[in-house]
């Protein structure tokens, strides 16, 4: 039986995709964004393991919160790492009606992955810069690979709501957002772009591991600086 890797759940979520969403925090991660908000989820073999069938019993008890746009969301960490064991755990939702989201980095894209997106309803990818150079540096990857995954979204048709988190100094320029929005509008099934503030309410996570938080010099984006970039975003 394939076993996953999971670090929390969360049971009524409501920013993992639309509506209601039972949430899966899958156990490792590949990159190591400055910014990470779950440090806690980057070791492979923390966590707890978890059966497809045990995980479904728990999102069939939050099933009536649903309504008609919620579901289960997997997020991470990278949920894309344990693609196996997310497939069997969709299969399993998908039979019972429940819509499935993941959330994702867009960095791996393998056979199993590609099996994966085949019981998977939407996707929420974070594309993190629109400059490699600072992909490279500040997520620990090139942005080839989840314009790469983007692509092969497009191809099958695959809802996506991309995602980025604003962090002054780094992404937070007029250029950058125009940047990304061009880049979104070449493929259809963006049919959503959310920015996100950065935030640093992590760090108590980050002290209680006794790792430096990369990012704890820089300041939070204002309110006004947000509403203004998601201005230009819906323009």
């Amino acid at each position: 039986m394939v076993k996953g890797k999971i670090n929390s759940f969360q049971s009524l979520g409501t920013v993992d995709g639309e509506g209601v969403r039972f949430v899966v925090f899958t156990q490792g991660c590949p990159l190591r964004c400055g910014c990470c908000h779950n440090p806690d989820t980057f070791d492979i073999n923390g966590g707890k393991e978890y059966s497809p069938k045990e995980i479904l019993r728990r999102v069939l008890r939050c099933q009536n919160y649903f309504g008609d746009n919620g579901g289960i969301t997997a997020s991470g960490g990278e949920p894309l790492l344990q693609a196996k064991f997310i497939y069997k755990l969709f299969t399993l939702c998908k039979r019972k009606k429940i819509n499935t989201c993941i959330d994702t980095s867009g960095c791996i894209l393998t056979k199993d992955v590609k099996k994966l997106l085949t019981k998977t309803d939407r996707v929420l990818l974070d594309i993190k810069y629109t400059d490699d150079e600072k992909y490279k540096k500040f997520a620990g990857c090139s942005i080839d690979k989840p314009l790469k995954f983007l692509e092969y979204l497009n191809k099958k048709g695959i809802k996506t709501t991309v995602r980025q988190v604003i962090i002054p100094t780094l992404n937070d320029k007029k250029e950058d957002v125009l940047a990304l929005k061009k880049i979104c509008s070449k493929y259809k099934v963006v049919d959503k772009i959310e920015l996100l503030p950065f935030r640093k309410i992590c760090k108590v996570k980050y002290d209680n591991l006794g790792v430096k938080f990369p990012f704890e010099h820089i300041l939070e984006p204002t309110k006004e600086l947000m509403a203004s970039l998601t201005d230009l975003i819906n323009e």
